[in-house]
C-alpha cells in the first residue's frame, strides 16, 4: 500500500484501472460485441503502432496489473552503426504496460477484437530511482502529461482537427496526373472510381467514434478523409487509427495506400495539415467576441506568433523523412516553403480559414500526431508568455510584411540541426525522446546519404558522361 507521499505516477495508473466500474463498463462491451481477444498498443517514435495480444478473459489481470515490454520497441528495435539498439540495451529491463481504460474500442473489421491504447512506465524497483516514473520515451504518454501541465498552468486546452492525405493505388485505376490535362482535384469521377475506399474507411471510422465530416480527392488517387476536431490527444489517437482503418481497407480491396509525403515526381504530395484552437472551458480564445468578419484576438496572435517563432526547427517533426521535403521543393502544390501566415491564403505556412482556427500546414502525413501536437503546444506557449507579435498577414494592407521567420529547411539533415539548437521544442517534447528521435534520424539520413538512387543511375550512368 502506498501513501500519498509516495505514489508514483505508475501507482495512480494502477488506482485508475482499479475502479470497478470503470472495468465493468468494459466488460460490458466486450460481452455485448462477442470480444473474445485483445490488443495491448502503444505507438513508437515513427508512429507505428505495437503491442500484444491476450484472450479477453484475461481483462481484469492486464489491466490491473499491466503488461511487459522492452523500451527497444518504441525505437521499432533500430541499431546504430556499431549494431547498438538506439532505445536500450537488450540487458536493460523491460517496461510496465498499462491500458487507458477510456480508450477501449472494438475492430469493426472483427468485433471479436478489442484494443486499448497503453502508456509505458518504469517498473517499481527500477534502478537509479526511476520505479515508477514515465517511461520518457512513450511520445503518447508524454503528450498527454505535457497537455495536462500546459493547461494547469494556463487554463487553457488544445483542441485540433487534422486533414490526413494519402495515396491509393486501386486496380484499374492511375495515381499519377499527365501533364497539359485538366486537374482532377475535387473531381467527382475521380472520387467515384475510389468509392469503395472511402466508403470503407469512413464506416469503419464511424464505427469507432469519428464524427466523419467532408472529404474530398485531392488528385488522381488521392483522398483526404477527415474528422470533426476534438481535443488533441483525442485526434492523436484517431490519426494513429485512421492509418489503421486505411491499412486495413487496402487489404481488403485488394488495393495499396501509401502515407508518403511525395510518392512520386508525377503525384500530389501528401500533406496532414493541423488545424488548432485554444479553449478556457467552452469559451475558443482565438476569437474576439463582437469583432466583425476574419479575425484573430490577441491570444490568438501570440498563440501564432510562437508557432511562426518555432517553424523552422519544428520542421525536424513535421516532416519526419528524408521525402518530406520533396514536399516542400515541389512548388506549386500548396505546401508552404516561407514561414508566413496568412488570412485564407493556401501559400502560407500557417493560416487563418475561418476564424477560430488557425491551420498549420507544415505537417505531413507521415507524422507522428503525439510529437506534432507537443511541438505546438509548447511554441503556442512560448508565444504567450513573451507575447511574440506574427506580424502583419500576407497580403494584408497593415503594413510590410517582413520574413523574419525565414523558410523551412529543404532537408532533413537541416532541419535536425535547427530542432537540435531549439530548447523551448527540446523541453516541450522531452529531453530524453528529443535525444532519440535525432539519433534515430540522423542515422536514417546517413543511411540516405548512402543509398543510390534511381535518380543517380540515370544522371550519372553509362550515359551520363
Amino acid at each position: 500500500m502506498t501513501t500519498a507521499a509516495t505514489q508514483s505516477v505508475l501507482d495512480e495508473h494502477y488506482e485508475r484501472n482499479g475502479d470497478q466500474a470503470a472495468i465493468e463498463t468494459v466488460r460490458a462491451r466486450i460481452a455485448e460485441a462477442g470480444v473474445e481477444y485483445v490488443y495491448y498498443q502503444v505507438v513508437t517514435l515513427t508512429g507505428r503502432v505495437v503491442g500484444k495480444v491476450a484472450p479477453a478473459t484475461e481483462l481484469v489481470r492486464n489491466v490491473e496489473n499491466g503488461l511487459r515490454a522492452h523500451p527497444g520497441v518504441m525505437a521499432d528495435l533500430q541499431m546504430d552503426a556499431a549494431g547498438v539498439l538506439l532505445a536500450a540495451s537488450p540487458e536493460r529491463g523491460e517496461c510496465v504496460v498499462m491500458p487507458d481504460l477510456d480508450s477501449f474500442a472494438v475492430l469493426p473489421w472483427d468485433p471479436r477484437t478489442g484494443f486499448f491504447f497503453c502508456r509505458m512506465y518504469e517498473p517499481a524497483g527500477a534502478p537509479e530511482g526511476a520505479g515508477g516514473r514515465p517511461m520518457p520515451l512513450d511520445a503518447r504518454g508524454s503528450f498527454a502529461r505535457a497537455h495536462a501541465a500546459f493547461t494547469a498552468r494556463t487554463g487553457l486546452e488544445l483542441r485540433s482537427g487534422c486533414e490526413p492525405e494519402a495515396t491509393w493505388t486501386v486496380p484499374g485505376h492511375s495515381a499519377e496526373h499527365v501533364p497539359g490535362t485538366p486537374h482532377p482535384m475535387y473531381h467527382v469521377g475521380q472520387l467515384e472510381q475510389l468509392r469503395p475506399v472511402y466508403q470503407k474507411v469512413m464506416s469503419y471510422g464511424q464505427e469507432l467514434g469519428f464524427e466523419m465530416i467532408e472529404s474530398n480527392c485531392e488528385g488522381p488517387g488521392q483522398l483526404e478523409l477527415n474528422w470533426m476536431f476534438d481535443r488533441a490527444d483525442r485526434t492523436a489517437d484517431r490519426l494513429v487509427l485512421h492509418r489503421l482503418i486505411c491499412r486495413q481497407v487496402a487489404r481488403e480491396l485488394g488495393a495499396s495506400v501509401t502515407f508518403m509525403p511525395k510518392p512520386a515526381e508525377n503525384q500530389l504530395g501528401n500533406g496532414c495539415h493541423h488545424n488548432i484552437s485554444l479553449w478556457e472551458g467552452d469559451r475558443n480564445v482565438l476569437l474576439d467576441p463582437g469583432t466583425p468578419g476574419l479575425h484573430l484576438s490577441t491570444t490568438g496572435r501570440h498563440a501564432l506568433g510562437g508557432i511562426l517563432s518555432h517553424s523552422a526547427a519544428a520542421a525536424a517533426v513535421m516532416a519526419p523523412t528524408v521525402n518530406s521535403y520533396k514536399r516542400y521543393v515541389a512548388t506549386g502544390q500548396f505546401a508552404p516553403q516561407e514561414i508566413n501566415w496568412g488570412m485564407d491564403n493556401k501559400t502560407c505556412a500557417v493560416r487563418l480559414p475561418a476564424s477560430g482556427r488557425l491551420e498549420v500546414k507544415s505537417p505531413d502525413a507521415m507524422v507522428n500526431p503525439y510529437l506534432s501536437h507537443a511541438a505546438i503546444l509548447a511554441s503556442i506557449e512560448d508565444g504567450l508568455k513573451n507575447s511574440i507579435d506574427p506580424g502583419p498577414a500576407r497580403g494584408s494592407t497593415d503594413g510590410p510584411v517582413t520574413d523574419r521567420f525565414g523558410t523551412l529547411p529543404l532537408a532533413l539533415d537541416e532541419a535536425l540541426d535547427l530542432f537540435a539548437a531549439d530548447h523551448v521544442l527540446i523541453q516541450g517534447i522531452g529531453p530524453e525522446l528529443t535525444d532519440l528521435f535525432l539519433r534515430m534520424k540522423r542515422q536514417e539520413w546517413a543511411r540516405f546519404c548512402g543509398a543510390v538512387t534511381d535518380w543517380e543511375r540515370m544522371m550519372y550512368g553509362a550515359e551520363g558522361c
